[in-house]
Formats: structure tokens, sequence, C-alpha cells
């Protein structure tokens, strides 16, 4: 520093306004390096139906073209009670089918220093992503100690808490444990306790795209200098019939108990269950850190489609302004893109 200081005094003031120019490019063209940045995937790990519980299983199920779909479980509800083939019927929902985890009672909490009480009132989605988070940090060959302290930020995309709907039916079984075992904030703010993370800590509720903007906000955090790294997650149990009966009544679900989007015969989707979690670094970092790679993410976008025929249905203008956006951050031209994936409701 005092090298520097000496030279600039050396300068006249012309050679220090060139000077000051390169330093502010230099900075400049740091910056945008640092907005455009890919992120890596290093970690992964995920819960889905069809006995699902790492990503190898789930990709050799997508592979096999395996059906997971299946009856509803009987200790979820007891389908007779509330099935009727008519959506129209009170009370009741027209599907008998859904995508669904199996043992999602068990919890090893003394593993995570969880009393037996307070485990009791921990919604299930939580303790799943307890664990998912610590087989992601064991998948990216990352200690969890190793990251105690560290401005690692926690996103996680959750619509729901079936639990606190069964639990709070019967108000002798509150307690002082599950404001914080059903509040959804919570989903990610535990994480972050347990393993003493200090980044930023979020939930967040976008509906059927809430874990993918849940990845696109942790890119942006760790791009804006929020975060140096990110643990992103998604969770949905369906453990009470309350929203299955809500959604026949919108006409979201498919009677049969199969999707068939963008075919004449769709008639809605089948709802199902996954809770999955990923680590995201800065590229330049996860080759530095010699971590795996699974894949890169170069760009996203988010928007909303504002006033269209309904409030649950898209707008044509609105989604093609999206995708423009994510292709020019991702600097990616439309012809390269190989796969797309949409929502068939």
């Amino acid at each position: 520093m005092n090298q520097i200081t000496d030279r600039l005094k050396q300068m006249t003031p012309l050679q220090r306004a060139v000077y000051a120019l390169k330093e502010t490019q230099t900075r400049l063209e740091a910056l945008e390096k640092k907005r455009v940045e890919p992120i890596a995937v290093v970690g992964m790990a995920c819960r889905f139906p069809g006995e699902v519980n790492d990503p190898a299983s789930f990709w050799q199920l997508l592979r096999d073209g395996v059906d997971a779909i299946g009856e509803i479980p009987a200790d979820r509800w007891n389908a007779d009670d509330y099935y009727d083939p008519d959506p129209a019927s009170p009370g009741k929902m027209s599907s008998r089918s859904g995508g669904f985890l199996s043992r999602i009672d068990e919890f090893d909490n003394h593993f995570f220093g969880i009393s037996d009480g307070e485990a009791l009132q921990m919604d299930p989605q939580q303790r799943i992503l307890l664990e998912l988070v610590w087989e992601t940090l064991e998948d990216a060959g990352i200690a969890p100690l190793q990251l105690r302290g560290s401005r690692t930020g926690v996103f996680v995309g959750i619509s729901s808490s079936d639990y606190f709907l069964l639990i709070s039916n019967d108000a002798s079984q509150t307690n002082a444990y599950v404001a914080a075992g059903t509040s959804l904030c919570l989903a990610s703010n535990r994480l972050s306790y347990a393993l003493g993370l200090q980044g930023p800590s979020i939930s967040l509720d976008t509906a059927c795209s809430s874990s993918l903007v849940a990845v696109h906000l942790a890119c942006q955090q760790i791009r804006l200098g929020e975060c140096d790294a990110a643990l992103v997650g998604g969770a949905n149990l369906l453990l009470s019939p309350i929203g299955s009966i809500n959604l026949t009544k919108a006409g979201f679900c498919s009677s049969d108990g199969r999707i068939r989007a963008f075919d004449a015969g769709a008639s809605g989707y089948v709802r199902s269950e996954g809770v999955g979690m990923i680590m995201l670094k800065p590229l330049s970092a996860a080759l530095k850190d010699k971590d795996p790679i699974y894949s890169i993410i170069r760009g996203s976008a988010t928007n909303q489609n504002g006033s269209s025929n309904g409030i649950s249905a898209p707008s044509r203008l609105a989604q093609e302004q999206v995708l423009r956006e994510a292709y020019a951050r991702a600097q990616v031209s439309p012809g390269q893109v190989g796969f797309l994936e949409t929502q068939g409701t």
C-alpha cells in the first residue's frame, strides 16, 4: 500500500487520472464478471416417490420410465372417506391417486441434538430437510463443521404445512414446540441453526415454482456477495386431505390419477410429494476447491403473469418476456437449448 502511495505522489496529475481510470475499469470488470459468473451444483440429495432416496435411484427411475403414482396410503387418510367421482361433491376429492414417500415418520432426532418432545411437534418436512442437508454436504465432500460461522445461505421453497392442520385440530396437543415445529420460516432457519450458518436464511412460497425461485434467489445472493455458497431445497408432503379437496374444487386435479399435459385428454395434475436439496457455489470457487460439479447454472429469471384471463392462468406475453430475460442473462441462444421443462397442470 505504501509503495502505491509513493508512486502516486511521483505522478503528474494527468498520470494519476489515468491510473484512477484504469483502477475503476478493473473494478467494474471484476463486478461484471461476478454478476454473470456461472453457479455450480456441487452436491445433492433427495426423497421422491417410488422409493427414491438418493439421486442415483432417481436417475434410475427416470431411465426405466417407472410410474411412481399409486393409491393414497392408509397412513395418510382413508381414501374411501373422502373420495367421490363427482368433483362437485361437498367435502370430497375426485382422485384416489398420488405420489407418496414412505417412512416419513422415521427421524433420528438425537443425531441433530433435538429432544423427543420437540421432534414430535416438528413438521416432517423440517425433519427430512435436516436429513437431506447432511446428505448433500456428504455428497459434496464438505464437513458440516467446516461451514460453522460461514456466510452460507439457506433457501427453501415450501408452500404448505399439513402437519399444522393435523395437530391444530386438538388444542391439547399444542405446546411450546408447535410454533417452531410448524412455522414455514423455520424450514430454512432450522437448517441454518443446526449448522451454524450465518448467511441469508429464507423460506419462500411461490406455489408450484417455489423451489425454482429459491434457486434463482440463491444464485442472485451469491453473485451479489450476500453469501459465499448456498444450500437450496424444497419440500412438499401431503398429510391432510384438505388440500386435495380444495384443488379438486378448483378443477386442478386429474380424476384418473394421470397427467396428460398438452393433450386433448388433459384433465389436471396429480398431487405428489418430494423433498430435494442442492449445494451451490460460484464456479470459480468450486474449481478452486476441487468440488464435484454436477452442472452449472448460467442464468435465470423470474416474473409474474400480471393480468390474464384468470389468477391461475398464464400470460403468453409474460412467459415470452421471462424466457428472453433468462436467455439473455445466461448468454445462451434459444437454439442452444436441448431440454425444456414446463408445469403441466
